[in-house]
């Protein structure tokens, strides 16, 4: 993996001293431009990190496969991850279709827009919401079970969530899935003070020979939720874990510029086919 240099930067946030990565200045800037869209595929593009999500086009069409490939929330999804959607295109997906006149992703935001955010509309009931123009019955249906899922998710006791104590609980949790991986991908979990598992953050995917980090959208998830601490995981394709002169640079300026932002990088777990590699552990990338 190849990396950005640093640079002096303006204090951020008021709370943030030195120099940061130029990118991560940026990105902490108050009208910081989103990452590039797209999905690259293998041997084609390098890395390329997963966009905010910053609204939506309107189109006449009132169906989402009637929207270019590129913009159709469930597309979007599936290349780039849900927390890069905005609560209008999920909701969207949930909806499937608008009505006439009106497209699914105009419809779900006028829904969110008249029922007060997100929040208002977890607190509507069946009947309110089927009387809702283009709400039918399956489509309220579908909702509010999304909508049960996430508050019963949120509801998990802090002892059903699990803890990162080690780099074993690390490979326990995402080895499995990212060993069988063709691409080279970076992800953040994000952890808890007391190292609880919050989230988990695709950032990278794509060619691993041409990967390009930059800090501040590694370090972005973890900001934006105010997380106190974070592990960085990425895979090796190989099947080989040993970490890389650019892997140990790139976990080098991770946390030094965490440190910056005071929050913890835990580890920097390499996955590869049947082991894994603690760069932490093995002093490589960490210290002054």
């Amino acid at each position: 993996m190849t990396t950005n240099g640093l640079r002096p930067a303006p204090t951020a946030n008021g709370h943030v001293t030195g120099v940061l990565p130029a990118d991560l200045a940026q990105a902490l800037a108050p009208h910081s431009t989103p990452a590039a869209n797209g999905h690259p595929s293998a041997g084609s593009e390098p890395l390329r990190p997963a966009p905010a999500a910053n609204g939506h086009k309107t189109y006449s069409a009132t169906m989402i496969r009637e929207m270019p490939s590129g913009d159709r929330p469930r597309e979007r999804l599936r290349d780039l991850g849900p927390n890069a959607l905005s609560n209008a295109e999920l909701v969207a997906i949930l909806l499937r279709t608008g009505v006439t006149g009106e497209s699914v992703l105009d419809m779900s935001t006028r829904l969110l827009a008249d029922r007060g955010g997100l929040s208002g509309l977890g607190r509507i009931g069946y009947p309110d919401l089927c009387d809702i123009r283009g709400v039918s019955e399956a489509k309220a249906c579908q909702i509010l079970a999304a909508l049960e899922l996430g508050r019963r998710l949120a509801s998990l006791s802090p002892e059903d969530r699990p803890t990162i104590s080690s780099p074993q609980d690390v490979q326990n949790l995402v080895g499995a899935d990212m060993r069988i991986l063709e691409q080279e991908e970076l992800r953040v979990l994000l952890l808890s003070t007391k190292h609880q598992v919050l989230a988990q953050h695709r950032i990278y995917v794509g060619n691993v020979n041409s990967s390009f980090v930059r800090v501040a959208e590694v370090l972005r998830p973890a900001i934006r939720q105010n997380c106190p601490a974070f592990v960085v995981i990425h895979n090796h394709p190989s099947g080989d874990p040993t970490p890389s002169a650019d892997d140990i640079l790139v976990t080098r300026k991770i946390s030094s510029a965490a440190r910056m932002m005071d929050i913890e990088l835990l580890d920097h777990v390499v996955i590869g086919d049947q082991a894994y590699v603690s760069m932490k552990n093995k002093g490589l990338g960490f210290g002054p």
